[in-house]
């Protein structure tokens, strides 16, 4: 059996999936969910969960000491990373990096260049400035060196004016905000061309002041033919231009037939969990020899599932009766041990839901969402 490192912010899907796929899995992440340790040969620590970031120091640390023992093959790199090359290309360094590489991170995150590309190719996205609008009305402020939508607030003050250009690193940019509905594509790449795996729905909500986060995703979906053949051309030409590997997804807002492309998560995203056994070892497959899925986008008629991370509506603390409530519950994920203390919006645990399509799934998700809170009103 192969063994293979999984890092991440949280790593329990990555995990679960590559076990699945017959893989020996060393997990490394921030919160060390119940799940996430099940799963896993064993875990390491990345850092506080509170930072939502990865401690660079202790993930190297790891993956050396994984390297001298000499039995995991390679890591892969999911959430957390979009800001940090450097990081990526250092443990590549120490063990081989399964995905899209540091240099075509940095390059594929950096605003000026990914927009120019877009622009150079005639793909559509919504308005980009790199220097604040004198009238903010209307705009958008993003991190690109972010993830999960926390980074992204609206660019108008009170007295409706934008942060100042000194104010704000050189990886943030401004753009307009645009109507429609949030989408993604998952696809797998092997740094020249992908497979598209299929759509999905993004569930993004307002959340502890910031306007678009990430919560959750619905898939696979139908498109248009239109619509499909746009996301497609733009999702190959960026795979090739940027040498793009392994899972990763292509976020957009669809505005009927209208396709304005946000950016590209070149990682595992969270809607891979959305497509079955498979995935992970298609990841690897991918990077290491180059082969693609023969998949296509599924069908209409497949199941739909979903995903949705659970926020504590509060502060909370979870004790063991709380834990395992949780656990006790069809469907929940990212189980927190007991002994845990939650600030209002950090996140809590994750629910699942399958269906027929999106809509019955997005409120199978909704009333397991509420069971969850539900079952924490004891909790204080």
């Amino acid at each position: 059996m192969t063994a293979i490192a999984v890092v991440s912010i949280s790593a329990r899907m990555l995990a679960e999936s590559a076990v699945a796929d017959g893989f020996e899995v060393v997990a490394l992440d921030l919160f060390g969910d119940t799940d996430t340790r099940r799963a896993c040969a064993e875990w390491h620590s990345l850092g506080d969960p509170a930072s939502l970031s990865v401690d660079g120091a202790r993930l190297l640390s790891a993956l050396q000491a994984l390297a001298q023992r000499g039995r995991v093959a390679g890591w892969i790199a999911g959430s957390g990373f979009e800001g940090r090359p450097d990081l990526l290309e250092s443990g590549a360094t120490l063990m081989p990096l399964i995905g899209t590489q540091g240099d075509a991170m940095r390059r594929v995150r950096e605003p000026k260049t990914f927009f120019s590309f877009l622009d150079s190719r005639g793909i559509v996205h919504p308005e980009v400035r790199m220097t604040a609008p004198e009238d903010a009305a209307g705009w958008l402020v993003k991190d690109a060196h972010g993830c999960g939508g926390w980074h992204i607030s609206r660019a108008a003050s009170q007295r409706g004016r934008a942060p100042p250009d000194d104010a704000l690193s050189a990886h943030h940019y401004f753009q307009r905000e645009t109507s429609g509905t949030p989408m993604s594509a998952t696809f797998i790449a092997n740094g020249g061309d992908a497979s598209l795996l299929g759509f999905n729905e993004l569930i993004v909500r307002p959340l502890a002041g910031r306007p678009f986060v990430f919560c959750g995703s619905v898939g696979p979906v139908q498109l248009p033919d239109i619509v499909g053949a746009q996301v497609t051309a733009a999702l190959r030409a960026l795979v090739a231009a940027f040498s793009l590997r392994g899972l990763g997804s292509l976020d957009f807002m669809l505005d009927v037939d209208t396709v304005n492309v946000l950016e590209v998560n070149p990682r595992p995203p969270a809607s891979m969990a959305l497509y079955g056994r498979g995935i992970v070892a298609a990841h690897v497959r991918a990077c290491v020899q180059g082969d693609l899925p023969s998949r296509p986008a599924q069908a209409a008629s497949d199941l739909v599932r979903g995903n949705e991370v659970v926020f504590a509506p509060r502060r909370l603390w979870l004790d063991e009766p709380a834990s395992q409530r949780l656990a006790a519950r069809a469907g929940c994920h990212d189980l927190p041990a007991a002994a845990s203390g939650f600030e209002a919006g950090d996140p809590l645990c994750s629910v699942s839901a399958s269906g027929t399509n999106a809509g019955q799934v997005r409120e199978l998700l909704q009333l397991g969402r509420m069971a969850v809170h539900q079952s924490l009103e004891s909790s204080v």
